[in-house]
């Protein structure tokens, strides 16, 4: 039997498993890149503003950044204890730092000049914000989110050492039984889900960079 069809057949005959690992492994991915979001967005924002206090938060999270991910899920266990939080949790941590420093580089990159145009037309700061930095700082922020999401999704596999679940679990299985074909029907779906997700946030970004553009 060739590999590929020992893939199939595997996936065919555990097909129950391998869906509700695929869902696992989006909800892990998805809810901590948006989780993620919502918290480093705001704080990049803030750190554009907060001049020598901002540096000091965005080294802090470069530092933190070089941290390993299985390091952070480790750290994790005594606190949280296994399963899905924790996991969730530090996945989360993995998403933050470059969407923190993009959306700040982004936004410390704007032409002054526009600014003070729009403080001239009589914007007021948040709507200064809305309408003319997030909009202008966009590609940046997403550059980022396209960072985050595949490091995420790759990582995501690691949940499986601390009972999170996902498609690491195939991968570990076939480590364990030195079986390639349980190994890549968890891998192949992996790495096509990370290209997938990159190739969709690369075409938004390159549509909001050619939106930007002509505004």
């Amino acid at each position: 039997m060739t590999l590929p069809t020992a893939i199939w057949a595997y996936l065919i005959e555990n097909s129950a498993r391998f869906w509700q690992a695929l869902g696992t492994h989006l909800a892990l991915s998805g809810g901590a890149l948006l989780i993620a979001l919502v918290v480093a967005v705001p704080l990049g924002i803030g750190t554009s503003r907060w001049g020598g206090a901002g540096r000091v938060v965005l080294n802090a999270v470069g530092v933190a950044r070089v941290v390993p991910s299985i390091a952070v899920l480790l750290l994790l266990l005594p606190i949280l204890g296994t399963g899905f939080p924790p996991s969730l949790v530090a996945l989360t941590l993995l998403a933050i730092p470059p969407i923190l420093l993009n959306t700040d580089a982004g936004l410390r990159a704007l032409d002054p000049a526009i600014l003070e145009a729009g403080r001239g037309m009589g914007y007021p700061p948040f709507r200064l914000l809305r309408e003319v930095q997030v909009p202008l700082a966009l590609p940046v922020i997403l550059a980022g989110v396209r960072t985050a999401a595949v490091e995420v999704i790759a990582s995501a596999t690691l949940a499986t050492f601390i009972g999170g679940g996902g498609l690491g679990q195939f991968i570990v299985s076939g480590l364990a039984l030195s079986n390639n074909a349980i190994l890549l029907a968890g891998a192949i779906p992996v790495a096509l889900l990370a290209l997938l997700v990159e190739g969709l946030l690369a075409a938004l970004q390159r549509s909001v960079t050619r939106r930007a553009v002509t505004t």
